[in-house]
């Protein structure tokens, strides 16, 4: 019975998410438009569940072209291990910089969720190329749906050694329950006001 009471609840959070989220995306979509023109979304093929490759869809956070540039900005790159980061890309478009630091660029993975892709919680999925990269242990993270957002992020797991993200993956497979999806959600959301209330400062100093 408290099963069916958290998945029924769960359910309602999740149809409550894509009520408040569609607005923004629209409002989003608008101003990538008249901004940076066309195209607003992304898409582009990660590593999902048991290995299955799938597109993921993103908003357009850089100029058009920005992936033949990766290679020749490989020596800036931030991240640890088979993934490149830059916090401050200078492929990022006029409004990208603030959608990829405030984690608005992944609101269209709703639709990744309703295809059964993703869910709101789990490992973020890794590009087809840099999922390839994993060993053997760090790919037991394809076990378990990938989601939207990630212990990884919520944990802080970004600031450390890529080996620690892929054990925080694992330790989330174990763990992963609604309760404690729930609870992710919520320092989620207070986190992504943080990088708002910061990405606004920055730009008005």
């Amino acid at each position: 019975m408290a099963s069916y009471i958290l998945n029924l609840l769960y359910a309602l959070f999740l149809l409550l998410i894509v009520l408040l989220v569609t607005p923004v995306i629209t409002v989003i979509s608008l101003l990538i438009f008249i901004m940076s023109g066309l195209p607003i979304f992304y898409a582009q093929k990660r590593v999902g569940q048991n290995g299955i490759p799938f597109m993921l869809y993103k908003f357009r956070t850089m100029h058009v072209g920005a992936e033949k540039l990766q290679v020749k900005l490989k020596a800036q790159n931030e991240a640890k291990g088979p993934v490149f980061k830059i916090h401050d890309d200078p492929r990022f478009t006029a409004i990208g910089r603030f959608l990829s630091h405030t984690g608005l660029d992944e609101l269209p993975q709703i639709t990744n969720i309703l295809f059964g892709q993703m869910a709101v919680v789990g490992p973020r999925p890794l590009p087809v190329a840099e999922a390839k990269k994993l060993l053997p242990w760090q790919k037991e993270r394809h076990k378990i749906k990938p989601g939207i957002i990630s212990p990884w992020i919520v944990n802080g797991y970004h600031s450390q050694a890529f080996d620690d993200w892929m054990k925080s993956d694992l330790e989330y497979a174990i763990k992963k329950n609604q309760l404690y999806d729930l609870y992710l959600i919520c320092k989620a959301l207070i986190l992504f006001l943080k990088f708002v209330r910061n990405e606004l400062r920055e730009h008005l100093n």
